[in-house]
C-alpha cells in the first residue's frame, strides 16, 4: 500500500481535490482492470481517450483519479489529481509506485532506426555470460537474470517498465539493457527513468506514418539525450549523419564509436565470410561469429559499451568472440548447398545493409534471392524505396505478404513494386501467401544460392485482419529446404 501523496512526487501538478494522504492499492490506465481502492490515470490515445472512462474507473472501485481535464461531475469521496500531462504523470507515478527502480541498478537505453534489439541482447548475453546478473527488456523478450517473458512492444507501458525493473531489483540485477523506441520516447513511457547511459546506433526511414517527417523522428530520439544528467553517459554512431545531434545538449558524458570516422572506438572488418567476420579493436584482432557490415557496427557498440562500464579489454575481447547471432537477425540456415538467411529488415536502411551485405561476401555466380514485404497499417512511404531497393541489389525478388494486418496484401504489394525501376521489372515475382512465396525462392535456389526471407525475423505470427497466425519463416524454409532433392 501507498500513500496518495508518495506517488505524485515530482508529478507536475494543476490543483488538487480531496485528501492525498489516503492509502491507495494499485495504478492503472485501463478502466477495465480497475479494481478496488486503485489509481486511476486517464490517459489520451489515438482511438480513445481515458477521460471518457472515469466514471467506469471510479464504478469499479477507483478511489484516485489522475486526469488533464476533470469530469463534469466530482464526487466527494474520490481524490482528484489535475495534472499537465497525463502520460508524463504516468511515468513518474510509476517509478515513484515501484519505489525507483532503475536508480538500484544501471539502465543502459538502446534507440534508433535498427540495431536496437541486437545490441541489448548481444550486451545482456555479454554480461550474463560473464556471470554478471543482468536483464533485458527488448522487442523479442524480458529477461529477469535467467528468466525471459514474451514481449509485445519495443518499449512497454511506464507500469510494465517498472514492475519488471523492480522484479530486477529485488533480484539482485546489476545491469538492464532497454531498448528505447521514437513511439516510448514520444508517448513518455521512459518518464522517471534513471538511465545510466543512452546509446545511438543509427537514424533511417521509418515510422515516419506516426512521426509526420524525418526530422520530428530524429528529434524525439534527441529528447532521450537530452533528459540525460551528468551522472550518465552517451555513446553515438559517429558514422551516422545525425550521430552527433544526439549529443548537442546533452549533459551525459559523451563517448563516439565508428567504422569510418574519428571517435573514441573504432573497429576495422579484416576479412568477412557467411561463417563470421575477423575484426580488429585496439590492436587486438578477433573471430566473430556474426555477419555483415551492420553488425561489425552491433559489435562494435557492444564494445565501447562495456568498455565504458569498466569491463577489462581482454576479457571483453574474448566474451564477445563467444556470442551467437541474435535471434531472426541474419540467423542462416544452411541445407542442400543453399543458404537461408532469415533476417528482421523490415526498413530500407536494414533491408540495404542486409543485401550489401551479402553481396560483398558471396560470389558473382551465386544468385540472390530475396523474399520480402511489408506490414500493412504502417508507414506507406517506405514501400517502393523498399521495392526498388530490393529488385536493384537482388537477382531475383518475391514480394509478397509481410502482417498485412487490415490492408489488402494485394495493394501492399503493389505499391512495393511501384518503385521497381523498369530496367529491374523482369527480376519481379509477387506472391500474396507467404508460404507459397518462400517455397517458390526454395525452388528457384540452385546450388550455392542464398535465399533473404526480410522482414518478420523472429516473429511466429503472421497478422491478418486483426488475427495472429503461428507462422515462422525459420521454420517454414528449415522445412522446404530439407524436402529439396
Amino acid at each position: 500500500m501507498k500513500l496518495i501523496r508518495e506517488i505524485l512526487y515530482r508529478v507536475q501538478i494543476k490543483s488538487i481535490i480531496g485528501d492525498t494522504s489516503l492509502s491507495i492499492n494499485n495504478i492503472g490506465f485501463d478502466s477495465r482492470l480497475v479494481s478496488n481502492s486503485d489509481v486511476y490515470i486517464a490517459i489520451k490515445g489515438e482511438n480513445t481517450d481515458g477521460h471518457d472512462f472515469i466514471f467506469q474507473a471510479i464504478e469499479k472501485g477507483a478511489k484516485c483519479i489522475i486526469c488533464e481535464i476533470l469530469p463534469t461531475k466530482i464526487i466527494s469521496e474520490i481524490v482528484y489529481v489535475l495534472v499537465q500531462c497525463s502520460r508524463k504523470a504516468l511515468g513518474i507515478i510509476s517509478s515513484n509506485y515501484y519505489e525507483n527502480p532503475s536508480s538500484k541498478l544501471n539502465l543502459i537505453g538502446i534507440t534508433g532506426t535498427n540495431g536496437k534489439t541486437t545490441i541489448s541482447t548481444l550486451l545482456y548475453n555479454l554480461y550474463t555470460n560473464l556471470g554478471i546478473k543482468s536483464g533485458l527488456i527488448s522487442t523479442v523478450k524480458i529477461c529477469i537474470g535467467d528468466k525471459s517473458f514474451k514481449s509485445r512492444q519495443t518499449t512497454p507501458d511506464p507500469i510494465k517498465i517498472n514492475h519488471y525493473l523492480s522484479k530486477m531489483a529485488d533480484n539482485n540485477v546489476r545491469y538492464c539493457f532497454m531498448e528505447v523506441s521514437s513511439h516510448g520516447i514520444d508517448q513518455n513511457r521512459i518518464e522517471g527513468l534513471n538511465f545510466k547511459a543512452g546509446v545511438f546506433t543509427n537514424l533511417s526511414h521509418d515510422h515516419l506514418d506516426y512521426h509526420n517527417n524525418f526530422q520530428n523522428c530524429r528529434d524525439t530520439k534527441k529528447q532521450f539525450f537530452d533528459s540525460l544528467n551528468s551522472n550518465s553517459f552517451a555513446l553515438t554512431n559517429n558514422d551516422d549523419k545525425n550521430g552527433l545531434v544526439m549529443l548537442q545538449n546533452t549533459k551525459a558524458n559523451k563517448y563516439t564509436y565508428s567504422l569510418n570516422s574519428l571517435s573514441d572506438f573504432k573497429l576495422k572488418i579484416l576479412e568477412s565470410s557467411f561463417n563470421g567476420m575477423l575484426l580488429k579493436i585496439n590492436n587486438s584482432d578477433f573471430w566473430s561469429k556474426l555477419v555483415g557490415k551492420f553488425n561489425a557496427y552491433n559489435i562494435l557498440c557492444v564494445y565501447s559499451v562495456g568498455s565504458i562500464l569498466g569491463l577489462p579489454k581482454e576479457e571483453l575481447i574474448t566474451a564477445i568472440s563467444k556470442l551467437d547471432p541474435v535471434s531472426g537477425r541474419f540467423q542462416i540456415y544452411k541445407k542442400n548447398e543453399i543458404t537461408a538467411i532469415i533476417d528482421y529488415a523490415h526498413t530500407p536502411d536494414a533491408l540495404e545493409n542486409i543485401l550489401r551485405s551479402i553481396i560483398e561476401i558471396k560470389k558473382s555466380q551465386e544468385n540472390l534471392i530475396t523474399v520480402v514485404g511489408c506490414g500493412g497499417n504502417r508507414d506507406k512511404t517506405k514501400r517502393p524505396i523498399m521495392g526498388d531497393i530490393a529488385s536493384s541489389l537482388s537477382s531475383s525478388v518475391i514480394f509478397t505478404s509481410d502482417n498485412p494486418r487490415n490492408e489488402k496484401p494485394e495493394s501492399i504489394i503493389n505499391e512495393i513494386a511501384s518503385g521497381v525501376k523498369f530496367s529491374n521489372s523482369d527480376k519481379i515475382i509477387s506472391i500474396l501467401n507467404r508460404k507459397e512465396a518462400i517455397k517458390t525462392a526454395c525452388q528457384l535456389a540452385k546450388s550455392n544460392d542464398i535465399i533473404l526471407i526480410a522482414g518478420k525475423g523472429h516473429e511466429s505470427f503472421q497478422e491478418i485482419n486483426g488475427v495472429k497466425y503461428d507462422f515462422d519463416d525459420l521454420i517454414i524454409v528449415k522445412q522446404l529446404l530439407n524436402q529439396k532433392n
